[in-house]
């Protein structure tokens, strides 16, 4: 009883992480939370894009029909080739629906067969239940309704695209990756301002240096996750069968700001800690919300629109559509400048905070220093 009695002075006495509390906070927030952002329970209005190649009246119905599912929400149509692969970068789209030359020809010709091509964009294996069960049942409709009875019609054929044979390497094991190789980068530099109080290093930095000094604290950590980044790709590669269908230089420049901008972050997080070990509960702030709503554990368009403008406060997030663009669907840098644009953006906001926060823990420092020598004089 001794011991129970002493481990919950412990608990209330503030020198640790507040448990009673954040438990009671946890479980409110994740029941609130995941209920309104999983409302439908379902993806609806996916977003598809089309590739008109026939032009026709009966081409455009057939779009407006697909795009009338509440599972699809057609958000581009072109009547040109294109490269379905470019039409999935950045999230554009989870599917590519081709519809060919001579479709209305075939539609209404007795004995004639047409057929529709999809390309499913497979870096999430779970996205597309409800497309493809939405869209067959389209198909069977229009030959129901076609001349013919059930002579020719027109058939569906599918695709897919950057993920074919649906290996886990391409999505929860890469999403593992990432994350927990994140989560101890963090556990390794949170607690990098109190312990800096606690060697009484943190005055002179404050004093003589500048937010610079702290980043660049950060870069032998960065390292290590740099390498353990490739270190664990290469394994998935050889031995899980993970596909890098882009080249590697733009992935290692997107990591180099997102290390950055994690160790900001970090470093944000656990700035007024008691100790280090304080500091560590922070993780839990600004980490696990990027896995949880970035794509690794489950397809990012079941998610509340407010959701997933929410979802790019955590680094995590822009690291997993990067991954997804450069890695697994071969994207270029421009192809991804909109987005790798946004992420410059979202870094430069973050940066400032961490900026103002030094210098006005500098300011603090001096005044404090001021007030103590007027009192002495």
């Amino acid at each position: 009883m001794d011991s129970v009695k002493d481990e919950i002075e412990f608990l209330l006495s503030g020198k640790g992480m507040p448990y009673q509390k954040v438990s009671l906070a946890v479980a409110v927030i994740v029941a609130i939370f995941f209920t309104l952002a999983l409302y439908n329970n379902s993806i609806r209005d996916a977003r598809v894009a089309i590739i008109d190649l026939d032009n026709s009246k009966y081409s455009r119905e057939l779009a407006q029909k697909i795009d009338a599912s509440p599972f699809m929400h057609v958000t581009a149509i072109l009547n040109t080739p294109a490269d379905p692969k470019a039409l999935c970068y950045q999230d554009q789209a989870i599917a590519v629906i081709c519809l060919p030359k001579g479709l209305e020809k075939a539609r209404y010709t007795d004995g004639a067969s047409g057929s529709i091509g999809v390309y499913y964009d497979y870096t999430n294996t779970a996205q597309h239940a409800d497309i493809m069960e939405a869209l067959p049942e389209i198909v069977a409709t229009e030959n129901a309704m076609a001349s013919g009875g059930a002579e020719g019609g027109i058939q569906l054929y599918s695709r897919r695209l950057f993920n074919p044979a649906a290996s886990t390497a391409n999505g929860e094991t890469q999403g593992f990756l990432f994350f927990f190789s994140s989560m101890f980068f963090v556990f390794a530099t949170i607690g990098m301002v109190p312990r800096l109080r606690l060697e009484h290093k943190w005055d002179p930095l404050l004093k003589n240096g500048s937010p610079f000094d702290l980043m660049l604290r950060l870069v032998p950590y960065g390292v290590c996750l740099l390498v353990a980044f490739f270190v664990g790709m290469a394994i998935l590669r050889v031995w899980g069968d993970m596909v890098i269908g882009g080249r590697m230089i733009w992935f290692f420049l997107s990591q180099f700001f997102y290390i950055w901008v994690l160790g900001m972050m970090s470093l944000l997080f656990g700035w007024y800690a008691l100790n280090p070990g304080v500091a560590a509960s922070g993780m839990i702030l600004f980490l696990p919300g990027g896995f949880i709503l970035g794509g690794a554990t489950g397809p990012v368009p079941i998610l509340s629109k407010w959701v997933l403008v929410l979802s790019h406060f955590f680094p995590l997030t822009w690291e997993f559509h990067l991954v997804r663009d450069f890695v697994t669907r071969g994207a270029g840098f421009w192809d991804c400048a909109r987005l790798f644009g946004l992420f410059l953006v979202y870094i430069a906001v973050v940066a400032l905070f961490f900026c103002h926060r030094f210098y006005t823990d500098r300011k603090k420092l001096t005044e404090n220093e001021n007030h103590a020598s007027l009192a002495e004089a």
